[in-house]
């Protein structure tokens, strides 16, 4: 038999379609690297400066406190829309319309007029005149915390919703077995559901942290002026350059958000593992039993014999 002499198809399409990229990428590239306007070497002037790397830090602490109050809450969130109680799903559904359904720039606003809403804060018993201790909001409450409560609250809501989708995408079934073995609904959770839902929870979790990051720069509207965005509009006030020190704020949010991406990449592949492929990469395979075997699920249990069928027999 002559071997095949296979021709590639051509596709001159492609050709095309990477050398005009390739222009207009050179095009972009030298027009940002000559136009003087970018003013460079403020940029790099003004990258390390402190008042930018103090807003950079207290933009962090804004994203790190908010994310966490916001996964912790939607937790809660979550459990409480799964619950057979209807006022606890309801309560749940509620909030997630009210907070998925209202801007967060609007929710923040609110919050930085929280003071001359409720002027004071006071602890008591409810519904009574006893009243224990009482103090001003504005006090109490900085525009610190205000920020991160109205970056928490938000983010509550969302990540109700991957938590929920993530509980949901775990068979039932593994919740019974998990039953059947003797596991506590916390064992349970910990050891089987939970595991299999992080590969559901953790992308979109993912995504929300590296949004979070970028939505810190709101925080104007409570409004609190220290962070990364607030601080290099500051600066090009007093200077009166604000294209070099937008291009300061946007290299860190960069910066910082491709190396959230990166941890994201890892911890999206620690959770897949036995998904799909086997750990040599080629495709999944269960083993089978022996033939006339049925395995038994228990400790010590002897295979249950399965009668050979008139095939395995040798009959017709």
């Amino acid at each position: 038999m002559q071997p095949i002499d296979a021709v590639p198809v051509r596709r001159p399409g492609r050709w095309i379609a990477a050398i005009a990229v390739a222009l207009v990428a050179a095009a972009v590239v030298r027009s940002v690297a000559t136009n003087p306007r970018f003013e460079w070497g403020v940029v790099g002037e003004m990258l390390f400066s402190d008042r930018i790397l103090h807003g950079l830090v207290l933009t962090l602490e804004l994203t790190a406190i908010a994310m966490v109050a916001g996964v912790a809450l939607g937790i809660l969130v979550a459990v409480a829309r799964m619950s057979p109680n209807r006022l606890l799903s309801g309560a749940g559904g509620f909030y997630v319309w009210l907070f998925r359904g209202t801007p967060v720039y609007v929710q923040l606003v609110f919050w930085g007029l929280i003071a001359l809403i409720y002027q004071s804060i006071e602890i008591g018993i409810p519904f009574t005149d006893v009243q224990w201790a009482s103090f001003a909001t504005a006090a109490v409450i900085n525009t610190f915390w205000l920020s991160v409560i109205g970056l928490g609250l938000n983010e509550a809501a969302y990540m109700s919703e991957i938590v929920r989708a993530g509980l949901l995408s775990v068979d039932p079934g593994q919740d019974e077995a998990a039953t059947a073995l003797g596991m506590s609904w916390g064992q349970s959770m910990r050891r089987v559901i939970l595991p299999q839902a992080m590969r559901v929870i953790i992308p979109p979790t993912g995504n929300e942290v590296i949004s979070m990051l970028k939505t810190t720069s709101l925080v104007t509207a409570v409004p609190f002026s220290f962070d990364l965005y607030n601080r290099s509009r500051d600066i090009s006030a007093e200077t009166f350059n604000p294209v070099p020190m937008l291009i300061v704020a946007s290299l860190w949010y960069l910066f910082f958000t491709s190396i959230l991406m990166v941890g994201q990449y890892f911890l999206e592949k620690r959770f897949a593992r036995g998904v799909g492929e086997r750990r040599d990469g080629g495709p999944k395979t269960e083993a089978l039993p022996p033939t006339g075997t049925l395995p038994v699920v228990g400790a010590n249990q002897p295979n249950v014999v399965i009668p050979p069928t008139s095939r395995e027999s040798g009959g017709a």
